[in-house]
């Protein structure tokens, strides 16, 4: 009778994978949900966005941002966003509107990446990216117990409270640290530093970090910090270089057109790294009883369950045999 029984179990088991009605590819969200996968935006203004900011004549040098929002950055059912009180809401640009005090923000990378991510690997869920930087601030104003890394570590915690993962950090700071050559100086150790201690508080030793390189510095020693950029030797800390892209007026900030293709880079170097670490529990299971598009959710579970019961039976088979 147990034999049968499993039987049953298994056969059910199979034939509820086979009939599984399959998932919409295009679900829409309420923002009250809860993300699967997280994205920290950290660093200061080419990282919260000024893409489309420009001097409004009218009010003298007052910034205001032009409000043009590219295709790649448009609203998606599957982002959203943690906006300043910490409640999630439908991600739109420019993301860091409400972060910063006194702080015009425009076009950032962050839109372009997770449209691209989201687009690339439906595995990755409901998207959630939140949103940190701030304009203008040094390495120094990021390290443990100050108020910019207390308010990360905050909203990183809010961010995963309810579930979800946080997948990477996205960082793009150091033009501020171009003007003094103490900064510029102190800036490997600092940088390293923030790494790790971002990576020891959020109890995760290996989150990814994708860091630019930056394209301008407010001061001369732009090259100092850049070599320390391209060179840092961390582990599963990848680094893309903005230098080439266009700049604005001031020379100082990313157009739009260039945040957009900087939100490409950061989702290519994402999906490639993505690629290199397979799952352990798809390599785990048997290529006969899981197929490519059910390994996620409740699919998985029924999968593995009928894997192991299918390997029961065939013990006791094997016995009885004996």
């Amino acid at each position: 009778m147990l034999i049968f029984f499993l039987l049953f179990l298994a056969a059910a088991a199979t034939t509820n994978s086979l009939f599984v009605r399959p998932e919409p590819l295009t679900p829409s969200p309420s923002p009250s949900q809860r993300p699967k996968s997280i994205f920290l935006l950290a660093g200061q203004s080419n990282m919260a966005g000024r893409g489309g900011v420009v001097n409004d004549t009218s009010t003298g040098w007052i910034n205001k941002w032009d409000g043009v929002i590219p295709p790649e950055c448009s609203p998606n059912p599957l982002i959203i966003r943690l906006a300043e009180n910490l409640t999630w809401v439908q991600a739109r640009e420019p993301l860091h509107a409400d972060i910063g005090v006194n702080q015009t923000n425009g076009i950032g990378p962050g839109m372009a990446f997770a449209n691209i991510v989201v687009g690339q690997d439906r595995g990755l869920g409901l998207v959630g990216l939140v949103p940190c930087a701030i304009g203008g601030t040094r390495i120094s104003e990021w390290e443990r117990g100050t108020f910019l890394y207390d308010q990360l570590m905050r909203r990183a915690r809010a961010g995963t409270k309810d579930g979800g993962t946080i997948k990477a950090l996205l960082w793009y700071q150091g033009e501020s640290d171009t003007v003094e050559e103490s900064d510029a100086v102190q800036y490997k150790g600092r940088l390293e530093k923030f790494f790790t201690d971002v990576r020891t508080d959020l109890q995760s030793p290996e989150l990814p970090i994708f860091q630019v390189a930056i394209a301008s510095g407010l001061g001369r020693f732009t090259d100092t910090v850049r070599k320390v950029q391209l060179g840092l030797d961390l582990p599963n800390v990848r680094t893309v270089d903005a230098k080439g892209l266009p700049l604005g007026p001031d020379r100082l900030h990313l157009t739009t057109p260039a945040q957009v293709r900087l939100g490409q880079m950061l989702a290519d170097s994402f999906l490639q790294s993505m690629a290199r670490s397979p799952s352990p529990v798809s390599e785990a299971l048997s290529p006969s009883l899981v197929s490519e598009a059910s390994t996620s959710g409740p699919n998985l579970v029924i999968h593995v369950l009928a894997f192991f019961m299918w390997k029961l039976i065939r013990a006791v088979l094997m016995s009885r045999g004996d």
